[in-house]
């Protein structure tokens, strides 16, 4: 039998691509320590192995652990099941996964209220949430790697989509070291840790459990510069297999009485109305700053706020300057500043930064 051609897991999934630059800059650094006993590796060596890292399926359970001192979201729903996904962004929670090639896919959010499904099989995609009752199917044109479906999924719900948002971060502003070995689901893993070198971020370091065997990220944590014992965030595998599952993971049907509509998808190249809109909303995003002290400056939420958000956006504190007005979002990680004149300014910086940035 030949062997299985190795593809990413899409959108969530690995590899991840690392620059020329990046090995260059974690060329230098200390190798990993035997704990448990595995080859001695340099963090250029893991970024590397990370870079052609491809499984042919896998299994697992995840668990998402989110402190990041965030007041108490407002449900955005309206997208299908998307109240539980947005769940996501504080508190703990378990995911199921599965992965059989870019066709077949699988994640499953469970918590105390049911669970939210986003499948994968083959032309057919389709998000189910057990909470409203409904299903959405897609039909995926033949030939088209992934399920757009998975736009339904917020940014890192698995550990190989956490570890390729904190890996765009590697350039000459981070620094890159490796922390011994560790045993994460029951499997050898390298650790690789990415520091901001710009003391200004409130990120103080992203730990990356690689799994020895496969290269496959199998647990991110993100730890703030500010004082505390644990993560503000983790994803990991707390058990994962690199079998193919089997067809009958994939093989979804909408529970009885179940309420289902069919969702669309592109069905080709975007429309001239579809370029037209992403070249105005890359037109009116922009970012101040670089690395990790990265400033992003987008159009707020058209409208007036109402209901759950408008709450929500009264509880924030309420900020001025030579800027203007508008109200303060702050957590570990993160702080959020949304302007009075209709923009929303977010990095991983203290609010001065934002502020500068709203001034310029």
């Amino acid at each position: 039998m030949t062997a299985p051609t190795r593809t990413r897991l899409l959108r969530w999934g690995v590899p991840v691509a690392a620059t020329a630059a990046v090995a260059v800059v974690a060329s230098g650094v200390l190798t990993a320590e035997a704990d448990p006993p595995l080859p001695p590796k340099t963090a250029g060596q893991l970024l590397v192995d990370m870079q052609g890292a491809g499984v042919a399926g896998l299994s697992g359970t995840v668990v998402q652990d989110s402190d990041l001192g965030l007041p108490g979201l407002p449900d955005m729903g309206g997208r299908g099941g998307g109240a539980g996904l947005t769940s996501l962004l504080t508190g703990s929670h378990t995911l199921r996964v599965w992965y059989a090639g870019q066709d077949k896919q699988r994640v499953a959010l469970l918590d105390s209220l049911g669970e939210t499904d986003v499948v994968r099989n083959g032309t057919d995609a389709w998000l189910w949430s057990s909470e409203s009752n409904s299903a959405t199917r897609y039909r995926v044109p033949a030939g088209k790697g992934g399920a757009d479906a998975t736009r339904e999924l917020p940014a890192g719900v698995t550990p190989q989509q956490a570890a390729e948002t904190a890996l765009r971060a590697l350039d000459p502003t981070t620094a890159v070291s490796t922390d011994g070995t560790r045993q994460v689901a029951g499997r050898d893993a390298y650790e690789l840790v990415l520091a901001p070198k710009d003391t200004r971020s409130l990120v103080g370091q992203v730990r990356l459990a690689v799994d020895a065997e496969t290269s496959v990220p199998l647990r991110v944590q993100v730890f703030p510069k500010a004082t505390g014992d644990g993560p503000a965030f983790s994803v990991g595998f707390t058990s994962v297999t690199f079998e193919v599952p089997g067809d009958e993971q994939f093989a979804f049907t909408p529970p009885p009485g179940v309420t289902v509509t069919e969702g669309t998808l592109p069905a080709g190249p975007p429309s001239k109305a579809d370029r037209a809109a992403a070249e105005r909303a890359a037109v009116a995003t922009r970012t101040v700053g670089s690395g990790w002290t990265t400033v992003a400056v987008l159009p707020g939420p058209a409208g007036r706020a109402d209901g759950a958000a408008a709450a929500f956006l009264e509880q924030l504190p309420r900020v001025s300057g030579s800027w203007g007005s508008g109200r303060l979002l702050t957590s570990a990680l993160m702080s959020a500043l949304i302007t009075d004149d209709g923009r929303l300014l977010v990095g991983a910086v203290a609010p001065d930064l934002l502020y500068a940035a709203a001034g310029r």
